[in-house]
């Protein structure tokens, strides 16, 4: 990884918090880390994946971070989680802050995921995974539902 400051931020990264654990961590460009709802939830006793991908504008940029689609993971059924693993959530976009690290990122997935009251696709999941870009990063989100 090129950037000094995204190097160093990895570096002082200290394990995951409790209900995730790494699962490979082997650069400073990939990390996979599995993550589970503490509590009751609609999602209580299930395991997902998410991969982090950092880039040399890290933290000034967020990472890229996606729910695993492979592996023996799927992407949990959640209004703001599509079938492809891409994730419409603010602090992964206009809402980052470079003050955010792995850990919080982990910590909003999971708040995330235990507010949820039913489990259902977005409404429009087949028509986005369809024209989906590659990255998350690439697609212009429209925030516009945070009681989920």
């Amino acid at each position: 990884m090129g950037s000094r400051i995204a190097t160093k931020r990895l570096q002082k990264t200290k394990g995951a918090p409790a209900g995730c654990r790494v699962l490979r961590a082997e650069n400073l460009e990939e990390w996979v880390l599995a993550i589970s709802v503490l509590g009751e939830s609609v999602y209580q006793g299930e395991e997902f994946a998410l991969r982090f991908r950092f880039t040399t504008s890290y933290p000034i940029e967020s990472p890229e971070v996606t729910f695993l689609t492979s592996d023996g993971f799927s992407p949990p059924m959640h209004p703001h989680v599509y079938t492809n693993g891409h994730i419409c959530a603010s602090v992964l976009g206009s809402g980052w802050s470079p003050v955010l690290n792995v850990q919080s990122l982990l910590i909003t997935m999971q708040s995330m995921l235990a507010s949820c009251k039913k489990k259902e696709l977005p409404p429009d999941n087949d028509r986005y995974v369809r024209n989906a870009p590659k990255s998350p990063k690439d697609t212009r989100w429209a925030y516009h539902d945070d009681t989920v």
